[in-house]
């Protein structure tokens, strides 16, 4: 059983089709990231699931369940356009929305005391949101997001504001609510991250998913025989001689020469070895397999229609 499913979902507005026929399964336990650009529908799915836009067909499931109103008390949703109220007091407006999501006073003020102490803003309970930087605000948007302590949390482009010190506070307390158990769906433009915290991902552009899986075998699927290679000898004669690879860059290591070479064809990697070893020495051979913004660019430029 899936966290949550969405099967065949279309949503169209106005001369506008923002989703077509699209389904995701987001596995209990894991970080699936949310990929796509700007206007691709990801932020429309979100919604619907979140329960702001009904889809035009299609439905969604949460633990097998047709999705409803009383799932929301299990959903965590941090939104791309931040919701907190510019001239509230930081402590009064987080124990305010804490007491929304069910919280008493006291255990708002509890876990809120955790979580100030935990990303050292107890000076901030007294200032106004409006006083606050947008990684400030942020800071306290995803605290109130994480409160009530959701199975299932949504962050829209959860890094955006952030200088690097911050996007990583939030990349490990993200790690840290998966292995508490909680269920995570992030959208973002940021690959590294995609890379470093998520198990899946789906890929939606121009409102229909293009690519969807695990992270590890999608580089898989995607690999393109590249590998990095330490060496010292005549590589060039060697290219010539066995005629299986393309040099792509060629750098001086110090005591070697680093290239990059790409193999000719479906070219087995120890047999091209093999062939390599009886012309240079060999001090480091390795694949390089594609990063995940490279299928991104690769997969969104190969579904454009001319």
């Amino acid at each position: 059983m899936y966290a949550i499913s969405a099967e065949e979902v279309s949503k169209s507005f106005i001369n506008h089709k923002a989703l077509d026929n699209v389904s995701i399964s987001v596995p209990k336990g894991s970080i699936f990231g949310l990929l796509g650009p700007n206007g691709a529908g990801k932020t429309t799915l979100i919604r619907i699931i979140n329960q702001i836009y009904a889809p035009d067909g299609g439905v969604v499931k949460i633990n097998g369940e047709l999705l409803s109103p009383k799932h929301v008390e299990n959903i965590g949703y941090l939104p791309e356009e931040r919701g907190l109220y510019k001239k509230m007091k930081v402590g009064e407006q987080a124990i305010y929305l804490a007491q929304l999501k069910g919280l008493s006073k006291r255990e708002a003020l509890k876990r809120l005391k955790y979580w100030f102490e935990k990303f050292e803003i107890q000076a901030w309970w007294d200032k106004k949101v409006e006083e606050l930087s947008k990684g400030m605000a942020q800071k306290v948007q995803f605290i109130v997001t994480v409160i009530h302590e959701p199975q299932l949390l949504i962050f829209d482009e959860p890094f955006s504001g952030f200088d690097p010190i911050n996007a990583n506070l939030m990349r490990d307390e993200m790690l840290d609510l998966r292995k508490n158990g909680a269920t995570i769906i992030f959208s973002t433009h940021n690959m590294s991250s995609v890379e470093e915290i998520c198990d899946h991902v789906a890929l939606i552009d121009r409102s229909r998913k293009i690519l969807d899986g695990r992270v590890d075998e999608i580089k898989e699927t995607y690999r393109t025989n590249r590998y990095h290679l330490d060496y010292i000898g005549d590589l060039e004669n060697a290219k010539g001689e066995t005629d299986l690879f393309s040099i792509q860059n060629v750098e001086n290591g110090g005591k070697f020469q680093r290239a990059i070479i790409q193999a000719k064809g479906d070219f087995p990697p120890n047999e091209l070895l093999k062939k390599l070893i009886q012309h240079v020495e060999i001090h480091g051979f390795n694949e390089v397999l594609p990063s995940m913004n490279d299928i991104f660019i690769s997969v969104v430029q190969g579904n454009v229609k001319i």
